[in-house]
C-alpha cells in the first residue's frame, strides 16, 4: 500500500514532467513560427489581398560594411483578406527568388498581376558577392509560385546592375524608370544616369528615350508616383549637381513626366517647407492625393 509520502513525490514529479513539456511545445511552437528575421533595402508589392516582401539584407553589422552584408532571396508575405493583429502578424513564406536583392524595386501588372523586379542590386543568396550575370529583370507568378527571367527585346546594357531608382507601371503594362546608378557597393567607379528606360511587358520590348533638354539632372533614391493622367511625379532623393557629389533634393521641387507624349515639367508645391530627404515614401489614394511618408533618412554631405 501506497504511503502519503509516496503518492506526494509520484504527483510532484508528474507536475514537473507535465510543465517540462509544456515548456518544450511552446518553445518548439515559437521556434517554428514563419516569422522573418529583420531586414532593410527590400522592396514590397500589393497583389490582390497579400503584400509581399522581397529580398532585403540581413546584415546587422554597418550598413556600409558591404562585406559584411548577407543579401536574402527570401519572399514573404502578409494575408490582408483577414485582420490580425500588428504585434504579431502571420507571416507566410513563399518561394525565394533566383537572386539575393536590395535597393531595387517592384511593379505589380494590372493586366495578369506578376511582379516584375527591375534593376535593383542583385547577389548571390546570402552572401555579399554580386551576381553579375543575373538578369535585369525578374518576374514572380503568385499564383503558381513561379520566377521567370524573361528575354528582352533591344536592351540597354548601360542598365546593367542600375539601382536607387524607383520603376511604376502603367494601366497598359509599360514600366518606367529613370536615373539611377550602377553602384554596386564594390565598384570604386560608377556611372549616374538621367535616362528614361521603357519596358513593354506585352511584347518584352526595351527602349530608351533620348535625354531632352528639359530632363531632370541624374536622381537617385527618389519616389515616382502614377497619375490615372498618364503623369509621373518624382519627388525628393539625391539629385546629381556637382558631378561628384549628390545633393539633396528639396521637397517643394516636383519633377513631372508625361508618358502620352514623353515630356518632362517642373513645379513648385506651396505651404510647408519640408526638409530634403531620401529613402521616403509616396502612395496615391482613391482621391488623388499622394501622400508623402516622412519616415525616411536625412540627407548628409560631407565635402572636402
Amino acid at each position: 500500500m501506497l504511503s502519503y509520502k509516496n503518492i506526494f513525490t509520484m504527483n510532484f514529479f508528474q507536475n514537473i514532467q507535465s510543465l517540462l513539456l509544456i515548456i518544450i511545445l511552446l518553445f518548439s511552437f515559437v521556434n517554428c513560427q514563419n516569422i522573418p528575421k529583420p531586414r532593410y533595402q527590400q522592396t514590397s508589392s500589393l497583389i490582390g489581398n497579400r503584400l509581399y516582401f522581397f529580398g532585403g539584407d540581413l546584415s546587422t553589422t554597418d550598413y556600409k560594411n558591404y562585406s559584411a552584408a548577407n543579401l536574402t532571396n527570401e519572399v514573404w508575405y502578409l494575408d490582408l483578406s483577414s485582420s490580425f493583429n500588428t504585434a504579431t502578424p502571420r507571416w507566410n513564406k513563399d518561394v525565394g527568388m533566383p537572386i539575393g536583392y536590395a535597393l531595387g524595386a517592384s511593379c505589380v501588372s494590372p493586366i495578369d498581376n506578376s511582379v516584375f523586379l527591375v534593376g535593383g542590386r542583385m547577389f548571390i543568396p546570402n552572401t555579399a558577392t554580386n551576381n553579375l550575370g543575373s538578369s535585369p529583370v525578374y518576374i514572380f507568378n503568385s499564383n503558381i509560385s513561379l520566377w521567370t527571367t524573361p528575354s528582352i527585346i533591344g536592351f540597354n546594357s548601360s542598365f546593367k546592375m542600375r539601382n536607387q531608382n524607383r520603376p511604376v507601371i502603367d494601366n497598359s503594362g509599360k514600366i518606367y524608370t529613370f536615373g539611377g546608378n550602377n553602384d554596386t557597393g564594390f565598384n570604386n567607379l560608377y556611372v549616374r544616369y538621367d535616362d528614361m528606360s521603357i519596358l513593354d511587358t506585352n511584347s518584352m520590348t526595351w527602349s530608351t528615350l533620348a535625354i531632352s533638354a528639359n530632363a531632370p539632372l541624374p536622381l537617385l533614391f527618389y519616389t515616382a508616383t502614377f497619375l490615372p493622367t498618364g503623369i509621373i511625379v518624382y519627388i525628393g532623393g539625391y539629385i546629381d549637381r556637382f558631378a561628384i557629389f549628390p545633393g539633396g533634393v528639396s521637397m517643394n521641387d516636383i519633377q513631372t513626366f508625361n508618358t502620352k507624349n514623353y515630356s518632362w515639367s517642373s513645379m513648385v508645391a506651396s505651404g510647408a517647407t519640408i526638409g530634403s530627404r531620401i529613402g521616403h515614401s509616396a502612395v496615391l489614394s482613391m482621391l488623388n492625393i499622394l501622400y508623402i511618408l516622412m519616415l525616411s533618412i536625412k540627407p548628409m554631405f560631407i565635402f572636402k
